[in-house]
């Protein structure tokens, strides 16, 4: 019975990891080689968190008091949704006209139910 509840459980240990493999890491991430997730998938460290510590530690950047910014869109990013969003008023559009016709139709019967009046 204790065996079974022995091997139920996995303890998670703490790795140490050498100075020049924490640089390593920090370096590609700074260089643009690597993001936080992918470095952490990579080098089987057990936790994103680990990483971004060594950031903090060790990096060239003022990470505790970085701005988060959207990345600028690519010309082929900002084209599709352009061009997405054409066509949404080009529906938009076809809608209105089309209630505008019914609205206009509704109009007239109206006005010659008055004039029969």
């Amino acid at each position: 019975m204790e065996n079974l509840e022995t091997t139920r459980y996995v303890k998670r240990t703490q790795k140490d990891y050498s100075m020049s493999f924490k640089l390593q890491i920090v370096q590609e991430i700074e260089q643009g080689q690597l993001t936080t997730t992918e470095a952490t998938k990579k080098y089987e460290i057990q936790c994103r968190k680990t990483v971004v510590n060594w950031l903090r530690k060790f990096g060239n950047f003022d990470w505790e008091n970085q701005i988060p910014f959207n990345m600028p869109k690519s010309p082929e990013q900002k084209i599709m949704e352009l061009e997405a969003q054409v066509k949404l008023l080009e529906k938009q559009k076809a809608l209105l006209e089309r209630q505008a016709f019914v609205a206009d139709k509704k109009a007239i019967i109206l006005k010659n139910n008055k004039n029969k009046q």
